[in-house]
């Protein structure tokens, strides 16, 4: 059995210019002041409607995202209906087969120390899960029927592709304090990703969560600071004090 740490990519998303290009001139459409567009004047616009709350403008861009998470996460976010999903199947996926090495892979979870008396219960359940799993596959049971035994940890991939008002309507609630630690773990990463690539439509819900956000990994060959220095955060993205 694989034990992994979630992970969350941009896969796609319009380069800066063009997006607030064609966002700014479909608002000024609303407004008919077109005249007003300069070199210059698509943030500070984009920034005064996402203010307002005019978000309709911003639904005329989008984003793909790659999230590697456990089945407990993607359930939640398959939730979000304005929104384009393709998701890793446990009918088609054999994970007996030589493709997936005979093992099942498992999201580690962030709340639990690993040697910890919670996370050794939770080893065995997966474990046991695993076996069970492949218990059913010899005894002659099809992958979808075998999967009914498979754990809400199981690593799943999904490919995630909406507008930028439902990826802030996402943000807005899977990065809140009240989130899923391991929704927080993903969603924090790939909101402070997104205000780098997009700042105009983010600005807001980065100044909102960063004080949650890890630190991002340091490059290769630097030194590495303290894993979790005061009110620094946790891979869970909850503040942490030594």
């Amino acid at each position: 059995m694989k034990i992994i740490t979630p992970a969350a990519r941009i896969l796609a998303v319009d380069d800066g210019p063009d997006i607030l290009g064609r966002l700014e001139f479909a608002g000024r459409i609303c407004y008919k002041s077109e005249e007003k567009i300069s070199a210059d004047s698509a943030a500070p616009f984009l920034e005064r409607i996402v203010r307002s709350g005019h978000h309709s403008v911003i639904e005329h861009a989008s984003a793909t995202a790659h999230i590697v998470c456990d089945r407990g996460v993607s359930h939640e976010l398959v939730r979000h209906r304005i929104a384009s999903f393709s998701q890793e199947s446990t009918r088609y996926a054999d994970y007996s087969g030589k493709r997936f090495g005979r093992e099942i892979t498992v999201i580690r979870p962030c709340f639990w120390p690993e040697g910890s008396p919670a996370y050794m219960i939770w080893l065995d359940a997966v474990q046991r899960a695993e076996a069970a799993y492949f218990a059913l596959r010899d005894a002659g049971a099809a992958a979808q029927q075998a999967r009914s035994v498979l754990p809400n940890s199981l690593k799943t991939e999904i490919v995630i592709t909406c507008n930028m008002r439902e990826w802030r309507h996402i943000f807005e609630l899977r990065c809140a304090p009240a989130a899923h630690p391991q929704m927080r773990e993903l969603m924090l990463p790939l909101l402070r990703d997104m205000h780098r690539r997009v700042p105009a439509l983010f600005a807001d819900l980065y100044a909102a969560f960063e004080r949650d956000m890890p630190e991002p990994a340091p490059p290769r060959n630097a030194v590495a600071a303290p894993l979790f220095p005061k009110q620094a955060t946790s891979p869970c993205g909850t503040a942490t004090t030594p």
